[in-house]
């Protein structure tokens, strides 16, 4: 998508995501509506010169913009999205603000290089093995009752599957899980009591919280497997573990998935780029507005 024949009134900022997608041109048009321009940047059609220090996209270098959002740096999680990161480290080194950071974002799109920050920062997660061994593997599940194997790169629960201790193919079912995941990363099956919560922050600072009700039968909550938003109103306590789970990332906009289990609420993940449909679903918030008004100010200070 090239950008906008507007008379630009405000600094020139692209968003990198999806084309065509909701959040990605809702993102862009908040942009647009503050600044006068508008560029919606597909990394898949972007190339890197280096000898140039040139990022191009469609005629447009991007190392030339004032920012640059990012939305989505790929449909799915794959160490082919670290490359996009590494790519816009030259433009951030020609001085374009990037919201979030690339190096922010590297260390969240491996579920592993996450855990790892929030378990060396103290908050409470579910138990958890990561092995490349198949026998360490089966212990950890006898051990766990029942356990969630979850690919280092994905999203939305896909490639996840739960393992009952007692499953009579437990050891086929980890074998074949091995052969797509060399590393195999194994979580204990926590009580979620049919909900979790996303809660909500910008440059740190708290905005809402949201639950996702999962569907009847499901194991997992999300919307991809038809889970539901609805609002949320936490405790100032659950609030500060939230704020303490995203503090060592350094994001722009983010979304800590907590649980309330029977033996207290723990948290998941830290999201890379953060819920905007959560936000706007289950907490009637315009994440998009905010962030565009924080990014605009930022970039014009």
């Amino acid at each position: 998508m090239t950008e906008t024949d507007a008379v630009t009134s405000g600094p020139k900022i692209g968003v990198i995501g999806t084309p065509g997608k909701w959040s990605t041109e809702a993102l862009a048009d908040a942009l647009e509506t503050r600044t006068g321009y508008r560029l919606v940047i597909d990394m898949s059609k972007v190339t890197l010169d280096l000898a140039r220090g040139a990022l191009m996209f469609e005629g447009t270098d991007l190392a030339t913009l004032d920012g640059l959002v990012i939305k989505k740096i790929a449909e799915t999680y794959s160490v082919h999205a670290l490359d996009r990161l590494e790519m816009l480290r030259v433009a951030e080194a020609r001085g374009v603000k990037i919201f979030s950071r690339p190096e922010a974002v590297l260390r969240l799109m491996d579920r592993l290089a996450c855990t790892v920050t929030l378990t060396n920062a103290g908050a409470p997660m579910p138990p958890t093995v990561i092995t490349e061994d198949k026998n360490a593997a089966m212990e950890a599940v006898t051990r766990f009752g029942a356990a969630v194997f979850k690919p280092l790169f994905s999203t939305k629960a896909r490639g996840m599957f739960v393992l009952d201790h007692d499953a009579p193919d437990a050891a086929e079912q980890i074998a074949a899980f091995k052969t797509e995941n060399p590393v195999m990363y194994i979580q204990q099956k926590a009580d979620l009591s049919g909900q979790d919560l996303g809660m909500v922050f910008l440059n740190g600072t708290y905005v809402c919280t949201y639950s996702r009700i999962g569907e009847s039968g499901s194991w997992n909550t999300t919307i991809h497997s038809g889970g539901k938003y609805a609002p949320y109103d936490p405790t100032p306590e659950l609030i500060e573990l939230g704020r303490r789970a995203q503090a060592p990332f350094g994001l722009t906009f983010t979304t800590v998935d907590i649980a309330l289990t029977p033996d207290g609420p723990i948290v998941f993940e830290v999201s890379a780029f953060g819920g905007y449909s959560g936000a706007l679903k289950g907490c009637g918030v315009d994440a998009m507005a905010l962030m565009a008004d924080h990014v605009v100010k930022e970039i014009s200070a």
